[in-house]
């Protein structure tokens, strides 16, 4: 493993780029100067609920370093992602706008007359023909990597990446090659972040370091994402603890995760470039374990619920932005990389469908999140839509697709009083329902 990361480092030290608006008043944080350029560390869990953190109650779990993170940062307990499964929530993290303007729809697309009986059929070359045409459509986006490059950034890809290579993102280097004749197609070489040690992204810190340059990290780890195996000390903590099996070793898997990233902020710290650097933590997608097998319960991953939905959003730059627990304000994966670009005093792109949480104005003028689902085998939107979300306080509105799901009929939850989405209330209240199904209608126009 030594010889394997000590050879991807070399790679990164000879394909290094070493060349070198319109911003509202910021009320909770000030506007960086040119020379206080930010180191910028995305940390993204997979597969992990809501509920499973310390700093969100959970009576179990042990997860002390993002506690922290989220004591000193600005905490919004009601984020959300616009799509509940990786593929499409990445992409909509490194692009700031929905699935259905980046058109990566789920994970694997699928052409009439493919063959998906094969098993497992993703690793037909076929799968990876079939997304060629998304990795074209991606690649005329513009991406954070991309944008940053403005300021000089370095920028490093680890973890989950579904895009071919890490180039697609506008990283300048990264983990994950993308070959389909060598296994790639969610990540390859990155999934080995976490799992298998830190030495990779720790030494990309180590290059940008001596290149005197500002650095983007993508930590997407595959944790605690099945299978779940982990480190046996961890484990047995959680088995006199939880009801099943099965549930302690997803238990275990979210310290884990914890406990990863842990070690990165401890280097960033270590090295001296904590108070120059931005944190921002998000998780791709919900996570409910099922007590008796390795799968997941139907209303997490995958469905248009808060349980696949729904995650906790954290901004940290100390003496930058003031720490804050947000109990009820609605925050997006989307807001990402507003925020981050307002912080640096830049442009945010007119195509982009978040808003910077931070520009009080903005942020509390906005009345409603959005979400979609597709297929995970996916084709076209008209063809692979299952649902379409709109969050707002109090209320949610499940809106199925009819041709795709006729029998299905819209949900209304109030998801403040309700947040495991229990009582559905859409023959109670007609007339929020017909609100709240104009407003997917009138964004998805103004998309």
């Amino acid at each position: 493993m030594k010889k394997h990361l000590c050879h991807l480092l070399l790679i990164s030290i000879t394909i290094l780029h070493l060349s070198c608006k319109e911003t509202k008043p910021k009320e909770i944080a000030a506007v960086v100067e040119e020379e206080q350029l930010p180191n910028i560390v995305f940390i993204l869990s997979d597969d992990q609920a809501w509920t499973d953190y310390g700093f969100m109650g959970h009576d179990q779990i042990k997860t002390p370093h993002l506690d922290k993170l989220a004591a000193e940062g600005l905490t919004f307990d009601r984020g959300y992602v616009p799509t509940s499964l990786c593929a499409p929530s990445l992409a909509s993290i490194i692009t700031g706008v929905y699935p259905r303007n980046h058109g990566v729809l789920a994970n694997d697309r699928v052409l009439p007359g493919d063959d998906t009986s094969i098993r497992p059929y993703w690793r037909s070359s076929w799968r990876a023909e079939n997304y060629k045409a998304v990795i074209e459509q991606f690649n005329t986006l513009k991406t954070l990597p991309k944008i940053l490059k403005e300021k000089g950034y370095l920028s490093f890809q680890t973890g989950k990446w579904w895009l071919g290579n890490h180039s697609n993102g506008g990283f300048d280097d990264g983990m994950t090659h993308g070959d389909p004749e060598r296994g790639g197609r969610h990540g390859d070489y990155g999934l080995e972040i976490g799992r298998r040690g830190m030495d990779t992204l720790f030494s990309y810190i180590d290059v940008a370091l001596q290149k005197k340059k500002p650095f983007f990290m993508w930590y997407a780890p595959y944790l605690p994402h099945a299978p779940h195996t982990p480190p046996d000390s961890i484990l047995q903590k959680y088995l006199p603890k939880a009801p099943t099996e099965y549930i302690a070793k997803y238990w275990a898997m979210t310290e884990w995760f914890d406990q990863t990233c842990g070690e990165l902020i401890n280097y960033i710290d270590d090295k001296g470039l904590t108070d120059n650097t931005l944190f921002v933590y998000v998780c791709d997608n919900g996570w409910v374990q099922n007590p008796n097998d390795t799968g997941y319960d139907k209303n997490s991953k995958r469905s248009p619920y808060d349980y696949g939905l729904r995650t906790p959003i954290i901004y940290k730059w100390t003496g930058k932005i003031s720490p804050k627990r947000e109990l009820t304000a609605l925050t997006s994966s989307l807001d990402m990389i507003p925020t981050v670009l307002g912080l640096l005093n830049m442009e945010i792109p007119k195509e982009m469908d978040g808003v910077d949480v931070l520009n009080e104005t903005a942020f509390s003028e906005r009345e409603a999140l959005f979400g979609e689902i597709y297929s995970h085998d996916f084709n076209t939107i008209e063809s692979s839509l299952t649902h379409r979300m709109v969050m707002t306080n109090p209320y949610k509105l499940i809106l199925p697709n009819a041709k795709n799901n006729p029998k299905e009929k819209i949900k209304l939850f109030n998801i403040y009083e309700d947040p495991t989405e229990q009582s559905d209330l859409s023959q109670e209240y007609p007339e929020i329902v017909k609100d709240l199904q104009n407003k997917i209608e009138a964004s998805w126009i103004k998309n």
